[in-house]
């Protein structure tokens, strides 16, 4: 987002930059329709393709997680600390009909961590207020199926442009190959966009009276133990309302910072809090 309004004022500058600023806010305000049909069968069967290339990466430690171990020199720039971000969905690739899909994936190392310790953060919904701050405002799990298999909520603020206010609810999986290399699936079943959040006038808005930030979104981490400590590697996949014609030189920059930002803010702070 900053990244497209500041392009935008060198290019334009005095009042064409704030006209591209009032454009990108209206386009941001504007309310929307309930996703299209076609768009969440696209987003579903990406999905799918997505989960049959984990499945088969996960079933053996060598190429548990993507480039790792094959690449030195990124692996070195991971022990060093670096996080490494990638986008995975390009150009026409994202763009569904009425819809975006989104596709990042984040790779980070923390010397000294484990498997175990991983799953124990994740794991503890009650702390992601601390740990996830300021996105994750309180988090909790509704329903433990077993204790690699339960359903979860939580309630994830974000400003951008505007402050969007969301309570979504996963499914989640945690799987083990072995002792080393262990992985999790995060699907959404139900995201819902919070009004007036905090007062006594909150309550979600209907499917009509949304404005399409977020309509599904998958999560998937894939983590193993090697060279004194934990890589981690996740993926999310996301679908949000798409874009006019003629606005994508303008706000295309925008949305695509959106999951990019959240996706590395959560694996910075999950690298944060294993190194504590």
């Amino acid at each position: 987002m900053k990244r497209g309004i500041s392009a935008g004022r060198r290019v334009w500058g005095g009042a064409q930059g704030i006209a591209l600023l009032l454009l990108m806010s209206a386009w941001v305000s504007g309310r929307c329709e309930a996703p299209p049909a076609s768009a969440v069968s696209a987003f579903n069967a990406y999905a799918g393709t997505v989960e049959s290339r984990l499945r088969n990466q996960h079933q053996k430690p060598d190429g548990f997680l993507v480039s790792v171990g094959t690449d030195p020199q990124k692996d070195e720039r991971l022990r060093k600390g670096q996080v490494i971000i990638e986008q995975l969905t390009r150009g026409k690739e994202a763009d569904l009909p009425g819809a975006m899909l989104h596709h990042w994936r984040g790779t980070a190392f923390v010397n000294g961590a484990t498997a175990g310790d991983f799953e124990r953060l994740m794991k503890n919904f009650n702390s992601y207020p601390r740990t996830f701050a300021p996105q994750v405002v309180k988090a909790s799990i509704l329903t433990p199926h077993q204790d690699n298999h339960f359903t979860a909520t939580m309630r994830v603020r974000q400003r951008h442009v505007i402050t969007v206010v969301m309570d979504p609810t996963y499914d989640i999986r945690y799987g083990r190959l072995d002792a080393q290399h262990g992985y999790s699936i995060a699907r959404s079943t139900k995201i819902a966009e919070i009004d007036a959040p905090g007062t006594a006038k909150e309550h979600p808005l209907s499917e009509n009276e949304e404005h399409g930030f977020l309509w599904r979104m998958n999560t998937y981490w894939s983590y193993e133990e090697h060279d004194g400590g934990l890589y981690m590697q996740v993926e999310s996949i996301s679908l949000t309302r798409g874009i006019p014609a003629g606005l994508g030189w303008v706000v295309r920059p925008y949305v695509e910072s959106v999951p990019r930002e959240s996706l590395e803010f959560t694996l910075r702070a999950a690298c944060n809090a294993l190194k504590k």
